[in-house]
């Protein structure tokens, strides 16, 4: 009997739809990228770290994040792609394998007066239709409940043409909205006090004018001594009614001095339009420090800062009103909603509660939904992105996350960790930049830029697994795994700023003596209290300089030069070392390149798809006339000092014929705080967040005070970077200066005088000083979550 053996079935091949594994970029060369190439692993979690300003942000949003979107966009007809934004496409050879790119980055959310956590995440919206739907009495749509919207009515004809004739019917109208009628819906009410404008005891003519930039002797002298309305040469304290309120609220008006045709507007609507109506980080410091003097903001008494109107406060479910559900802490708000059980909005309620639990998942459940979107920490802003795509059904998708970490407590960085995972466990790309190595230390996959910064970066160095990017050498890798120490001895104070009864936000009667002349960290859990208790309590005392994290704002035509100031004395020293006026010398004034309106490029507009930006072909991109070029100090021109690093122009500005104290003081600020590698030309929007963060730092290193506030100045900073910063404190502290952080990293805590912390935990489980004294006693306590993790910290080094 013959015996047949069944051949061994061959192992089915790798199908080609599952071999698009990689993300492949080829040639890329964004900012300051030198033509990188780098494959990406597909559903894995990949951290990209480097120094600030390596070049990570350019290759992950400004390459692969852009384009992918880039791509998305392309897909809608050209009618739609005329209603969003028009994106260009990166500087780059190929890229191939891309996916959805869900960008979550560092921007904060925008500060408009009218933007809460409630609406920036449509957790109003879905509260306002389940009020018009439960709330008793029923006052109206879900529009009666919104603070944006105003109630209003009206009536009169209207003419309709119909069957070729014009047809005049009487129509009227009415809509009901939940604004209140005093604020109009921002919550407070502004008034603006009127010393800080003017010294009643002087005329207009001898300088009574105390407002950043109105001058007696530019346009606004002629506008005063030529309107008629007043006489400039009498003390404004003997102005009448009439003449005072023209000078101050007189509607614009058509007036003629001199023959010239010229519009009078009066002080308050001039400062409002001029200042108020503008991002008071976005304005120069000295007009800042006037707007922070001159205004005064007092919460509505007609809806005690509800933003809502009598009629939306009355209605009610279960004796909860929309303003008190918005008032309340999101974890008790959602512990509210999962008491309603009515059947007929169950899928209303069900999307509320999975909202509102989201917001516990990522750490944020100690907001309140009325909390104006504008005071929320970058770390804040960036976790309340992500609120809406977790639990998300998408899978092969791309995250991209800039610094996820910023504003996070060592305690809270592994429930960040863990969500991280759960996005790449579904089956998604996820792209990570990042510094800690809290959160490094999960990364399937490691990509490192470098060796430097700014032109002396935009190289990898390094790509592989975690073990290897320790073994590797580079810098990443020789700072991975460094450990600050406790110091030996701390500074004795020499006094302190009391606080007493402080009751803002969640803080809870809180009296605590922060002492001076020392570096004080304070810290504690996200929510816990501590930038309530310096903006409430701290910040706006005489002496006091506060940095926060606010990012700075520029276009194109900013750079490094113009923010800090640096541009006026040069200007000025190119002026009188060639006789000429310093407007010469500006690339927004007289000096600019008439092709090009001193942008450097022309920008052809091409209606939906992304505009042309071709380099000018009149000053090849340098700015300027070609007649201001030949102007020179120190035989350098304009355009070629820009072009300097702040090393090299410090050594330029530091002696010779181009020495200019002034700009060689601020350069050296700038040096100090790791941007020594800047170029004084370099447009702001080309500089990463941690760059951005040191420089708004440096410019505010320039004010005088006695004691300085900086909140979370590692944001941004690499490793090898802290050390530095840590540095820069200690001469800080050591010239007199008493030096006060908010900051979570525990080699800032490590190295502190002084430590108060606050908690236990978050919101109205926060709010209290749980420790305070040196970090050597927290660490032997191991008393709060703070401690523990601080004695893990150094705990690890001194095992090392």
């Amino acid at each position: 009997m013959s015996r047949t053996t069944k051949a061994a079935t061959p192992s089915p091949e790798l199908h080609i739809a599952d071999s698009h594994d990689l993300i492949r970029v080829q040639g890329a060369r964004e900012n300051n990228l030198k033509n990188v190439s780098v494959d990406i692993p597909k559903r894995r979690l990949t951290m990209f770290t480097g120094v600030s300003g390596s070049g990570k942000t350019s290759l992950v949003f400004g390459t692969i994040a852009a384009e992918s979107q880039r791509m998305i966009n392309e897909t809608y007809s050209t009618f739609v792609q005329g209603f969003m934004p028009m994106l260009g496409r990166p500087d780059v050879d190929m890229l191939d394998g891309l996916t959805t790119a869900i960008i979550v980055d560092q921007e904060r959310m925008g500060a408009n007066a009218r933007s809460t956590v409630g609406t920036a995440t449509d957790a109003n919206a879905l509260l306002r239709i389940l009020f018009s739907r439960l709330g008793q009495p029923y006052i109206g749509s879900p529009q009666a409940y919104s603070f944006n919207v105003a109630s209003i009515s009206g009536s009169g004809a209207v003419s309709i043409e119909r069957g070729g004739q014009t047809v005049k019917e009487r129509r009227s109208f009415s809509i009901t909205g939940g604004m209140c009628a005093r604020c109009e819906g921002r919550g407070s009410v502004t008034d603006i006090d009127l010393t800080a404008l003017y010294d009643d005891t002087k005329s207009l003519n001898e300088g009574a004018l105390t407002i950043p930039g109105y001058s007696m002797d530019g346009w606004f002298g002629r506008i005063f001594n030529g309107c008629g309305f007043f006489d400039p040469n009498k003390p404004i304290a003997k102005f009448t009614k009439k003449e005072l309120n023209d000078l101050l609220r007189k509607e614009p008006t058509k007036i003629k001095i001199d023959g010239i045709n010229l519009t009078y507007e009066g002080l308050i609507p001039k400062i409002q339009k001029s200042m108020l109506s503008k991002d008071v980080d976005s304005l120069q410091p000295h007009v800042r420090a006037f707007v922070e003097r001159a205004v005064t903001f007092a919460v509505c008494p007609d809806c005690d800062g509800t933003r809502l109107g009598e009629g939306a406060r009355s209605s009610k479910i279960s004796g909860i009103s929309i303003a008190d559900a918005c008032k309340m802490q999101i974890s008790d708000l959602a512990d509210w909603v999962r008491t309603l059980a009515d059947p007929s909005v169950a899928p209303l309620l069900a999307s509320l509660q999975h909202l509102l639990n989201s917001f516990g998942e990522i750490g944020l459940g100690y907001l309140s939904l009325d909390r104006s979107s504008g005071t929320l920490s970058g770390g804040e802003s960036q976790r309340t992105k992500m609120i809406r795509h977790l639990g998300s059904s998408l899978t092969d998708v791309t995250y991209v996350f800039d610094e996820p970490t910023i504003g996070l407590h060592p305690h809270d960085i592994q429930r960040m960790n863990t969500l991280l995972l759960q996005l790449r466990d579904k089956g998604n790309t996820v792209l990570v930049v990042e510094h800690k190595p809290e959160m490094i230390s999960i990364a399937d996959h490691v990509i490192d830029l470098g060796p430097g910064a700014g032109t002396d970066g935009g190289e990898v160095v390094f790509e592989g697994s975690l073990g290897e990017l320790r073994t590797s050498g580079t810098l990443t890798g020789r700072h991975l795994d460094d450990r600050a120490t406790l110091k030996p001895t701390v500074r004795t104070p020499s006094g302190a700023l009391s606080v007493r009864g402080a009751r803002d936000h969640n803080l809870q009667n809180v009296d605590v003596d922060i002492p001076l002349g020392v570096l004080t960290v304070l810290t504690g859990v996200a929510g816990s209290g501590k930038s309530s208790l310096i903006t409430g309590s701290v910040s706006g005392r005489d002496g006091v300089v506060s940095v926060d994290q606010g990012a700075i704002k520029g276009s194109r035509r900013s750079n490094p030069a113009t923010y800090t100031g640096m541009l006026e004395p040069i200007r000025k020293a190119f002026a009188k070392a060639n006789s000429v006026k310093p407007a010469l010398f500006s690339s927004n004034s007289e000096g600019a390149c008439p092709n090009c309106n001193g942008a450097g490029v022309v920008y052809t507009d091409l209606g939906m798809m992304a505009g042309a930006a071709i380099p000018c072909e009149v000053c090849e991109g340098k700015r300027f006339q070609a007649s201001v070029l030949d102007y020179h100090l120190g035989g350098r021109n304009i355009s070629e000092v820009l072009a300097l690093s702040v090393v090299e122009a410090q050594e330029f500005f530091g002696a010779g014929e181009a020495r200019i104290p002034t700009a060689h003081a601020i350069l050296g600020r700038l040096n100090d705080v790791g941007l020594g590698y800047l170029h004084l030309g370099q447009p702001l929007p080309t500089l990463s967040g941690g760059e951005r963060q040191r420089l708004k730092l440096a410019s505010y290193l320039a004010e005088k005070g006695d004691v300085y506030v900086l909140d979370e100045p590692t944001a941004g900073l690499h490793l090898a970077d802290v050390e530095n910063l840590l540095g820069l404190l200690d001469r800080f502290v050591d010239s007199g200066k008493s030096v006060i952080v908010i900051e979570h990293h525990q080699a800032v805590m490590a190295h502190a005088d002084w430590i108060i912390d606050l908690g236990p935990g978050a919101g109205h489980d926060g709010g209290q000083v749980v420790f305070e004294g040196v970090p050597a006693d927290l660490v032997a306590a191991r008393s709060t979550l703070t401690g523990e993790h601080l004695a893990t910290y150094v705990g690890a080094d001194a095992g090392a």
